[in-house]
Order: C-alpha cells, then structure tokens, then sequence
C-alpha cells in the first residue's frame, strides 16, 4: 500500500482522536527513539512493497498473493525472531506488528536485504489491528514474545495479556491454531498462565499445565537476552485453539 508508517506525532494524533474506537488504556507507550539514517530511508522507499495500512478487514490472499498457512508476531521489537522464521520457512506467511518505528525500519532493511516476500509489517497497535483488521479464523499461529511486563503494580493494568485481548487472540486463530507466548517476568509468567487457562477455547499444551521448554527456533531477541543478563528465568507458553 503507498505511504509510509505513521510517525510519532501521527500515532499520538490517532490516539487522542480515536473517539470512534475508544480504548482508555494502551499497553505500550509510544517513543521517538533513536533512528538511523537508513532505517528513516526505508521508511520511506521500502514501506509501499512490505508495509501495510490497512482501511478494512485485511485480505491476506491477496496481501501476499497466495494461499499459505500465516503466523503473526505482536510487538516483534527489532525483528530477530520474526526475521529468522521467516528465513526458515518460505513457505509460511508472517506478518509482523510493531508501533516503534527504528525497530520497523531495520526489519524493512533485513526484508530487502535477504530477498524476503514472506513477510508484511502494520505499524500500529497490536490490539486495533486483531479488532479491526484481522478476520476471524486468518491465522495458524500468533506469537507475543517478551511483552512489556510493565513490573510497577500501578501499571499492571497497562500489560497485553489480559483477558479482551486474549478473546481477540482466540477468535483470530484457526481451529488447531497455536498461540505462543514468552516472558522474563516470573509473575507476569503466571498471570499469563492464569489468563490463557481461563479461556475456554484455548487448551494448554504443556504435559504438566504449566508451561513448556524454549522452541528451538525461536530466535532470541534483545529482551530476552537483557533479562539473561539481568539473570532473569524465561518462562514459555504454548497454547492451542480447540
């Protein structure tokens, strides 16, 4: 789609006038940071042949030209895992959903770089995108790896997993889908077992109920390795839609 991804500005914008879907709290907060020169460029050159800005429900056959099983990453932060599955598996559809934009950019710059067309990256809040965007029953897998534990209890309210938007995870997926999750956050660890056991359909494959060894593949990223050296434990979780 033409255009480039929103910028700071713009996102703050769209939230402070999104009365026609309002949502009082957000789970994360938007920042400039810190930006290259060549990630601003391919913001602005890449984003028409991988970005999307979708108006309406999303046609993902037609987003990516084909039938194929799909795996959507929220919050894929600077791209290291998203970036490795997609590599991996050619024959699978990813699309990944980041509001930050260097972390966007860089993903754009790798998307070219390895010759990659599995993949399409929405610039926008996780939770409006699976609302608005996704239609029920589009996707085999999603992944939410190392989301803001927002660790204060004052700000527990602001954390992802919670129960509207695992309801949103549940309708998005396909029967036998698989959503995955990871954190570095013991409590929010459990929390996030509490939340996902609480949903009907959602079955915990873990043997024991509780939580399951690290994926192989999974590539680790930048938080994932801050809390190792913060020697923090990483606890996974792997669920599926009955």
């Amino acid at each position: 789609m033409e255009g480039t991804p929103p910028t700071h500005r713009q996102l703050t914008a769209l939230r402070l006038n999104a009365s026609d879907h309002p949502r009082a709290i957000r789970s994360f907060v938007t920042r400039a940071g810190r930006i290259t020169t060549a990630q601003e460029r391919a913001l602005e050159t890449l984003w028409p042949k991988y970005g999307l800005e979708p108006q309406g429900p999303l046609d993902l056959d037609d987003v990516f030209g084909r039938d194929a099983p799909r795996t959507a990453e929220v919050g894929f932060g600077n791209g290291e895992n998203l970036l490795a599955l997609a590599g991996a598996h050619p024959e699978r559809d990813y699309l990944g959903i980041e509001v930050h934009r260097p972390g966007v950019g860089r993903v754009l710059l790798a998307l070219e770089d390895r010759s990659l067309s599995n993949v399409r990256v929405v610039c926008h809040d996780a939770v409006e995108v699976l609302e608005r965007y996704l239609p029920p029953a589009s996707l085999e897998e999603i992944l939410v790896l190392f989301p803001d534990p927002w660790p204060k209890k004052r700000h527990h309210k602001r954390r992802l997993i919670q129960p509207p938007f695992v309801g949103l995870i549940a309708e998005r997926l396909k029967p036998a889908g698989r959503v995955h999750l990871a954190t570095d956050w013991s409590a929010y660890a459990e929390e996030m077992l509490t939340v996902l056991g609480a949903e009907t359909r959602l079955r915990n494959l873990s043997p024991t109920g509780t939580f399951v060894s690290r994926p192989e593949e999974r590539a680790a990223t930048r938080f994932e390795r801050r809390g190792e050296r913060l020697g923090h434990g990483v606890w996974d979780l792997d669920f599926v839609r009955v």
